[in-house]
């Protein structure tokens, strides 16, 4: 079979993207222009800021893609894109702009699920690594706990009933003054504070399901608790003891789907992933058991084209492209395979 080379675009949140992958898991190209600086002032992603700035960079981002990968739009095979879940005015902007590059190339046009190309990046840098596994997807939007049968085949067995885990990071480090995006900046404080410092709760759910309102709530309350008394609050430590009790959290239901499954490879996914404390312990617990972990390098954890491109590559052997009345889908739940 021909090499197969896809142009690959992300706008889900704020990150606009594009790559050139080839075969799946060759990445000749990752382009992405972030927009942190942007909402960094407001605290968070604002959607219509976000949308506008899809608009303004996304064609720069497309030909930076080419040029770095040394091709041209006659070298694409197929133009692929994510169609969801996202925030609906930047999704619309990547899509459109697939939807006429397919046209106008007269390209097949593949549409992702943004999971399912998180899930693909742990393809890109281990040629060897396939399903089945077990993959934890953590991010600002998203805690999910998938069995990945085949590339195309989702069953997932947890995920959160209130707040992402990633943005859980972000509230919590707005709380102690560290603003956004929070993660990387909790990650880089909590070594240098005491863990045990404050016992936060960890949600007791039956089966493989997550929860994170009450961490972010007695981290809160821990706070206003120390106003009141008169007591020091101690960013570090609070930064520490929430680390530890979210991390410790989704790898205790991680490997109790693990064992009860009997899966030898684990995976993580998604902008958490690149957390230094969660990878730390779900490789202590891989190789307790001996299980295979993977997870992507941090610039293949946040948002990127080349995951997209990567995930898109399995549809595109079984030929199965999208229509011109693709659609963006905010919402957009993990599914098997699209219809042949």
């Amino acid at each position: 079979m021909n090499d197969i080379t896809i142009l690959a675009i992300e706008t889900s949140c704020d990150e606009t993207a594009a790559a050139v992958v080839v075969n799946g898991r060759k990445v000749l190209s990752n382009v992405i222009s972030s927009q942190i600086d942007t909402h960094k002032k407001f605290g968070g992603v604002v959607p219509e800021v976000a949308s506008r700035k899809h608009i303004e960079k996304i064609d720069h981002v497309i030909d930076e893609a080419l040029e770095k990968a040394a091709c041209t739009f006659s070298d694409i095979d197929a133009i692929a894109v994510t169609y969801g879940p996202g925030l609906v005015g930047a999704l619309l902007v990547g899509l459109a702009q697939a939807k006429a590059l397919a046209f106008a190339l007269d390209k097949p046009l593949i549409g992702v699920h943004h999971i399912e190309g998180h899930i693909a990046a742990n393809y890109i840098e281990n040629v060897e690594f396939e399903p089945p596994f077990l993959c934890l997807v953590v991010s600002g939007g998203h805690t999910h706990l998938v069995h990945v049968k085949d590339y195309d085949e989702f069953t997932i067995i947890g995920k959160t009933r209130d707040d992402a885990i990633g943005e859980a990071f972000d509230k919590v480090a707005r709380s102690i003054g560290l603003g956004y995006p929070g993660g990387p900046k909790i990650d880089r404080l909590a070594p240098e504070g005491d863990e045990k410092y404050i016992e936060f709760p960890k949600a007791k759910i039956e089966g493989y399901d997550f929860s994170f309102s009450g961490v972010k709530s007695a981290v809160l309350n821990y706070m206003n608790q120390c106003k009141m008394k008169g007591e020091e609050i101690i960013p570090k430590h609070i930064a520490a003891s929430f680390q530890y009790a979210v991390v410790e959290a989704v790898v205790e239901k991680t490997f109790l789907a693990a064992d009860a499954l009997k899966i030898d490879k684990v995976a993580i996914a998604g902008g958490v992933a690149a957390n230094s404390k969660l990878r730390t312990r779900m490789q202590e617990e891989c190789d307790q058991r001996k299980i295979q972990l993977q997870y992507p390098s941090p610039i293949l954890c946040t948002d990127n084209a080349a995951m997209i491109g990567a995930a898109a590559y399995y549809e595109f052997i079984h030929g199965r492209y999208d229509g011109m009345d693709l659609n963006a889908i905010p919402n957009l739940k993990l599914s098997n395979k699209k219809s042949d």
